[in-house]
């Protein structure tokens, strides 16, 4: 007997992750290994942040809270949604979870039936399609070019819709363009859902915080509220505020839907480590300071690999709005000959050889759904940035 589900077929393990793998991997083995593959602020977690943690420790703050989250967080996750994005949230209308994912795994396995569609602009983070088919639901790719910034126009989002479109899905700012869209540019799109009442919207504003030149990306809700009422807004403490390891997503949403995320969850993780709940009201309520000299730094790191990609041959980069990344095409170089031999076939076989010959780790494009680009996560230091992308810079230039 197979002891392995059949719905596990529907899936496979996250490329993101298996790249960095590789890349520790490599460096543990004595290769000198420039990793430029992983979604993490290198940034610290902020000093009071880690302070309220011990502080809940030595309280005796280590139960049970409710399923949703602690009173607290999810009274200090709404006033962050008011003060932010001016979106009111009761606090019953708040979930916490165990990090964004869960909050997007637990809203699709809530909602989606065998068959249901759930459209997803592509390029895309890697975890949308394969949570959305491990709900049994169909993803639908929406391709946005290069040449409209990674954007979605409202004319293709309306192509998409069907009679069976349960979700659509929206990034903002994306992983892994950096793309972001302003109030102005979510408008039409938001009038395209305003003409398809059974269409609900997950947007994931986990990026909301790391925007450039003034630039202030949008969320659904804030630019169209008749929305509301089919809207989920997800965000959490991960990028804003270097806390990936504390594992703290929420969103807000109707009612009626956050009591089936909760019921849900309440058979799986149950509540957010209590700890870490303690440590996101700190950083949700305190001193915001730091996230914008957090930003400054990425901004410069931004400009510096545009800047060096664009120079590297057969490479050209956009210059995102947000985000960490860069999503650089490599079409110039596909069809060539690296120096040591390997076949430049695609976009897989350009970041393997990059990897093998110059040791720096990034990610192939079709992992994101869009080929023949690659994703560079400049949320490293500035020395390693530089150091990586003259290593493209030479790959590039070696190739015949």
């Amino acid at each position: 007997m197979q002891i392995i589900a059949e719905r596990l077929d529907r899936i496979s393990p996250s490329q993101t992750i298996a790249i960095a793998t590789k890349a520790r991997a490599l460096r543990a083995a004595g290769r000198d290994i420039i990793s430029l593959s992983a979604g993490e602020p290198d940034f610290d977690t902020p000093q009071f942040v880690k302070d309220a943690a011990i502080a809940a420790i030595q309280a005796g703050d280590t139960k049970y809270t409710d399923v949703a989250g602690t009173p607290a967080l999810r009274r200090a996750v709404a006033e962050k949604f008011r003060r932010d994005q001016g979106i009111d949230y009761a606090p019953e209308e708040i979930i916490v979870s165990t990090g964004g994912k869960q909050v997007i795994f637990n809203a699709m396995l809530c909602t989606l039936n065998a068959g249901d569609e759930a459209i997803i602009p592509t390029p895309c983070w890697v975890s949308y399609p394969d949570i959305v088919s491990v709900a049994e639901g169909k993803p639908v790719f929406v391709p946005c070019g290069q040449n409209n910034g990674f954007k979605l126009r409202a004319e293709d989002l309306e192509a998409a819709i069907t009679p069976r479109t349960k979700w659509f899905i929206l990034n903002n700012p994306c992983n892994p363009t950096g793309a972001a869209y302003s109030a102005a540019e979510l408008r039409p799109i938001c009038d395209v859902l305003l003409r398809h009442p059974d269409v609900w919207v997950f947007t994931d504003d986990i990026y909301e915080k790391l925007a450039y030149d003034g630039f202030k990306p949008a969320s659904i809700v804030t630019v169209e509220p008749k929305l509301r009422d089919r809207t989920i807004t997800m965000n959490g403490c991960s990028k804003a505020y270097a806390m990936t390891g504390w594992r703290i997503g929420f969103a807000g949403g109707p009612k009626q839907l956050i009591r089936a995320l909760d019921k849900l969850q309440s058979q799986s993780t149950t509540n957010a480590s209590s700890i870490s709940q303690a440590a996101a009201v700190a950083a949700l309520n305190g001193p915001q300071g730091f996230i914008g000299e957090m930003v400054a730094v990425y901004r410069q790191r931004r400009d510096m690999v545009v800047e060096m990609l664009n120079q590297a041959p057969g490479i050209t980069c956009h210059k995102p709005e947000g985000a960490f990344y860069v999503f650089p095409s490599v079409h110039g170089c596909i069809g060539k000959t690296s120096p040591k031999g390997a076949r430049i076939t695609d976009d897989e076989s350009f970041v393997i050889a990059l990897l093998d010959e110059e040791g720096v780790a990034t990610v192939h494009g079709a992992a994101f759904m869009y080929p023949g680009h690659f994703r560079i996560s400049y949320a490293t230091d500035t020395e390693s940035l530089r150091d990586g992308c003259s290593r493209i810079q030479r790959f590039c230039r070696g190739l015949v």
